[in-house]
């Protein structure tokens, strides 16, 4: 699977930045205010950056690999 440039940088900046930052953003106010299902909401987000990683290391070894060989 690959990934053009401009896909790539916008999944690998929700990555690193907007689902962590989400998840402890929510997490953090329910707490404070007791919104409701907070180990939920962050573990989903927590899972679905997970499978980004994945998808973007995927990408990346495949992106490698193929600049190797050429």
């Amino acid at each position: 699977m690959k990934l053009n440039d401009k896909t790539y940088d916008t999944l690998k900046w929700i990555a690193m930045y907007l689902l962590p930052a989400a998840g402890t953003l929510y997490f953090a106010l329910a707490g404070i205010w007791g919104l409701p299902y907070g180990e939920q909401v962050v573990g989903t987000i927590t899972a679905i950056d997970t499978f980004l990683g994945v998808i973007l290391g995927i990408s990346t070894a495949q992106y490698n690999k193929a600049n190797k060989t050429e």
